[in-house]
């Protein structure tokens, strides 16, 4: 077969794909355990109207919750897995639509559990817990019982149930109009027309050629300014979603509400923007740099995505790869690489592209199994090396959290999530940089890495700040329109890019276009990642034994504590601003370089 043909899924040798047999051995046997669903559901329907008779009744149904909770994160797991590496096998199609059905149904029948386990007398609640048999339950219950201040009563939970599915309205629609009802006008490069859309404008944006960036920005958001009053309406619906639930519960805002459960302080939320804002001259100067390099008389938005060196040639093998990670991971011992590295080799990872394959990447962990890898690596893109120990360290993470955690607290919180794999990345990182043979290489490594940590950690505060203002202003009593929520988001643009930045009339559009604010107040966690992450790295690899075993401590924390807790174990105080401030200056330095090298 042709080195550049794209092989059906069925071409793909076997010591390349991902080992799905440590979940279930066949179809059959999954089969099996999707059957059982059912009948374990009614087994924790058993103990309704009885968990607060005594601490045996309690303790049955948390096994018995247990029980039905591994065998659904497995059997969706299975399917799952097999759907992504193949999204057009109607059979995995198939399995993961009846998964998902399954765990509806469960979720339905089991709803009583929590609302039960509230009304039991804190006392009475307390006293159980302290009993030997509910070791591997305390955690779960305690976290469960954390949201009692804001639960309410069975009818009326049951009311915000019923409205949940209408309750997404706005974000199903966003995502039909922008991933299917929109249409954009081609892009003319070397004299064709290109298709323009949400999966290419990016890859525009990265086009050496100046007008083609332009015609891309200029076509993709006068695409979105034709329907400005129907995205901002959905929006606003989505912002007003979030402070009904808020108010209904009795929160006092909604950001609140959404960081309550993680029991992160808004003040994290709050150093984290005025961190950024103090150190905004840097990225300035970063633009300006960029202007110098590429060469222009005036900066426009399209212009910052471009590289700043064109790809160094170099090809990586998948092995050699795994080689390069087992080297630079070394300050994490010979126990974390082995691991990794025979798991990178044998079973992990579904390595390369096929037809029908998902793109991208992802680890998916979960309690039973190895904790899964997709990738579509290539040898020739030394992006897909950094994204092998992103997603490795997703993998090890989990790998740590559920073999040092019972099933009910092992699952850690997405407030972590992103520390362990951006750590890797930066290890990665100074790894490739100290050994690069040449300097064109080096500026490459830079350049790469000066956007990345901006992306991560500048951009998604400047969406976190807007998210933020959007929030406050509909509950200080001013309703969202186009154009108010165009003029917040044109303000942060000048406020972040600074003056050598020249903007579009169109540029402000960019707000009403992240599908990631839909889903509130999440974003911030991406900025908070990679701070925490920095500054563990640096912490390891400047330190010794006791800073590694930190971090140790962290990685196998899994969900047994709540995020600011295990990462402040690990030797990062996140309710400070401190580590935001170190990822900051790391940012400033790697600009210091370029500029040198340039």
């Amino acid at each position: 077969m042709s080195k550049n043909t794209i092989p059906t899924r069925a071409q793909v040798p076997a010591s390349d794909k991902w080992d799905l047999s440590t979940l279930y051995k066949s179809d059959e046997d999954w089969e099996k355990a999707l059957a059982s669903i059912s009948e374990l559901s009614q087994k924790v329907v058993s103990f309704k109207g009885h968990l607060a008779e005594s601490s045996q009744q309690l303790l049955g149904a948390l096994k018995a919750n247990e029980d039905l909770e591994k065998v659904i994160e497995t059997v969706y797991n299975y399917a799952s897995l097999q759907h992504t590496a193949d999204e057009s096998d109607s059979g995995a199609q198939d399995r993961e639509g009846r998964a998902m059905m399954a765990y509806a149904k469960a979720e339905s029948e089991t709803s009583f559990f929590t609302p039960e386990l509230m009304e039991i007398p804190d006392e009475t609640v307390s006293k159980w817990l302290e009993l030997p048999e509910f070791a591997d339950y305390k955690i779960f219950v305690q976290k469960s019982l954390h949201y009692k201040p804001y639960t309410l009563s069975e009818k009326e939970e049951k009311l915000l149930s019923l409205q949940s599915e209408s309750g997404n309205t706005a974000d199903n629609a966003f995502s039909l109009l922008t991933n299917v009802d929109l249409d954009f006008k081609p892009v003319h490069i070397n004299g064709e027309e290109k298709p323009l859309t949400q999966s290419t404008f990016t890859l525009h944006l990265h086009n050496a050629d100046r007008e083609v960036r332009k015609e891309a920005y200029k076509n993709f958001y006068e695409g979105f300014v034709k329907h400005e009053n129907t995205l901002a309406s959905l929006y606003a619906g989505s912002v007003n979603q979030d402070i009904f639930i808020a108010r209904a519960r009795g929160y006092s805002s909604s950001l609140e509400s959404r960081l309550y459960g993680d029991k992160v302080p808004e003040s994290v939320y709050r150093n984290l923007i005025d961190t950024v804002h103090k150190n905004l001259p840097t990225l300035h100067k970063y633009y300006s740099l960029r202007k110098k390099i590429l060469g222009l008389s005036e900066l426009r938005h399209y212009d910052v995505y471009v590289p700043l060196v064109k790809d160094v040639k170099a090809s990586t093998s998948y092995d050699e790869a795994v080689e390069i990670c087992r080297n630079a991971l070394a300050p994490l011992g010979k126990e974390y690489t082995d691991i990794l590295c025979d798991g990178l080799k044998n079973g992990w990872v579904d390595r390369y592209e096929n037809k029908g394959k998902r793109s991208g990447a992802f680890s998916s962990g979960a309690y039973t199994g190895y904790p899964y890898i997709l990738l579509n690596y290539k040898d020739d893109s030394i992006r897909d090396l950094f994204t092998m120990a992103h997603e490795g360290g997703h993998s090890m993470h989990s790998h740590y959290s559920k073999t040092n955690n019972p099933f009910m607290c092992y699952s850690y919180t997405i407030f972590e999530a992103e520390v362990a794999s951006t750590f890797n990345e930066e290890l990665v990182f100074e790894y490739l940089l100290k050994n690069a043979k040449s300097e064109e290489m080096k500026k490459y490594l830079l350049a790469m890495r000066a956007d990345d940590i901006l992306a991560t950690l500048h951009r998604q505060t400047m969406f976190a700040e807007f998210e933020l203002k959007a929030h406050e202003l509909v509950e200080n009593g001013t309703p969202l329109s186009a154009e108010v929520l165009r003029k917040i988001y044109r303000e942060l643009l000048v406020q972040y890019f600074g003056p050598e930045m020249v903007f579009e009339e169109e540029s402000d559009m960019e707000g009403l276009r992240i599908p990631h604010f839909y889903s509130a107040f999440y974003v911030y966690k991406y900025a908070t990642g990679i701070s925490a992450s920095l500054a563990l790295a640096k912490r390891v690899t400047q330190g010794g034994e006791k800073e590694r075993e930190d971090y140790f401590k962290f990685l196998k924390s899994g969900g047994s504590r709540y995020p600011i807790e295990s990462l402040k174990i690990a030797g990062v105080d996140m309710s400070s601003s401190e580590p935001v401030q170190n990822a900051l200056d790391v940012f400033a330095d790697i600009v210091k370089q370029l500029e040198k090298l340039f």
